[in-house]
């Protein structure tokens, strides 16, 4: 009988490597370019773990959501830091100098530049752009104009339209279809953990790359549930007034979205739940394909020292 496992693991595909996330490491593994395999793993806490009066319903999913961006977007540039750095292994191996403050102010401001910017994007495309031409169509038909559900349910639409082909159009690049790979590489690996199987390459192989804790999901989630919230709030007569009272419920969006993962995580099992969580396993399709087997290494790469770390705690 399989022993049951003793705590949750996610991850996130990064250039070249993937990152895992235990309840209290942070660990990732970047395949370089000369084929050897790079390792950053630091000990983290969560905000929530931290201090748990933060750690209630609603307030810890929008807490989270703003942690994994910022440790997400940390990861993404340690892994294209690395995979570029071809520095010879005689090099590599002397101490690091430490890095002057006029270096640190530089990254600094490079990393806070690259979250604002894809925050940017993000409310362009998923929030700006869908709420105007569903504005836009309104005013072509009486019917949207009367009708607030319909309003927001088309603005659902467009939204979940956008993202899909945004992840499409993402996926026709090489650059990205192995990030897209090395995501399905993070699943099988974690997926070889929760059927407690010894984690090699050849077990990790016959597993699934579609999860249902997946991120993906949570996107998808965030727009169903936005139909919702968004149906109970009062319309206003300016585009700007709409647009910037959506903004303001998306951490409350956020938290609910959040909560309902972990519900349905928790019901995983329960057949019920299969219907919940289709939409996202469909969506993995695209954002996620079937990895190599040095792709699954990194990831398992990742995976055993994450759960080493777990041990020392």
């Amino acid at each position: 009988m399989k022993k049951k496992i003793d705590f949750a693991i996610g991850g996130q595909a990064v250039i070249e490597g993937v990152m895992m996330r235990s309840p209290n490491s942070i660990v990732i593994s970047v395949r370089k370019q000369n084929g050897t395999i790079k390792t950053q793993e630091r000990m983290y806490r969560t905000l929530t773990q931290r201090i748990r009066a933060l750690n209630i319903p609603l307030v810890r999913g929008v807490i989270n959501l703003f942690e994994m961006m910022v440790v997400g977007t940390k990861a993404i540039n340690f892994s294209a830091n690395e995979f570029v750095d071809e520095t010879p292994k005689e090099e590599s191996s002397k101490p690091e100098k430490k890095k002057s403050t006029t270096v640190k102010i530089v990254e600094a401001l490079t990393f806070a530049l690259s979250l604002v910017m894809a925050l940017a994007l993000s409310i362009f495309l998923f929030k700006f752009l869908p709420l105007y031409i569903t504005t836009a169509l309104e005013t072509y038909s009486q019917t949207i104009q009367d009708n607030w559900i319909l309003f927001n349910v088309i603005d659902g639409i467009l939204k979940t339209t956008f993202f899909i082909a945004y992840i499409f159009i993402l996926s026709l690049f090489p650059s990205f279809r192995r990030i897209f790979e090395y995501h399905g590489a993070e699943h099988k690996a974690v997926f070889t953990y929760e059927q407690s199987l010894p984690l090699t390459v050849e077990n990790a192989r016959k597993q699934t790359r579609f999860h249902p804790r997946c991120g993906t999901s949570f996107v998808l989630i965030v727009f169903v549930i936005s139909i919702l919230v968004y149906t109970f709030v009062p319309k206003q007569p300016e585009f700007t007034t709409n647009l910037l009272i959506r903004l303001a419920f998306l951490p409350l969006i956020a938290g609910i979205a959040y909560e309902y993962l972990k519900i349905s995580a928790r019901y995983t099992h329960k057949k019920w739940t299969s219907l919940f969580v289709a939409p996202g396993l469909w969506l993995q399709r695209l954002t996620t394909k079937e990895p190599t087997d040095d792709q699954i290494e990194v990831a398992l790469n990742s995976l055993k020292i994450a759960l080493e770390k777990e041990k020392t705690i």
